[in-house]
């Protein structure tokens, strides 16, 4: 499974970064905005799952569901 974590490092991005690292979850961080605008990401952060782009709502459902990867 490949993992992008699109961030800007702004508060909200730290939230879902605190998250995916409390779960152990391991990721590819893009800090890109060219890339991000390229792909139509409009707003930070966003994780990318294999493809599929999720807001940060999204994003934050999908890693609270995760088990916590040792």
């Amino acid at each position: 499974m490949e993992i992008i974590f699109y961030s800007t490092h702004c508060p909200r991005c730290k939230v879902l970064e605190a998250k995916l690292q409390q779960k152990n979850i391991n990721y590819i961080e893009c800090n890109s905005v060219a890339i991000m605008e390229e792909k139509g990401i409009s707003s930070v952060p966003c994780l990318s799952i294999d493809g599929e782009i999720m807001d940060f709502g999204k994003a934050v459902k999908w890693v609270n569901e995760q088990e916590v990867a040792w």
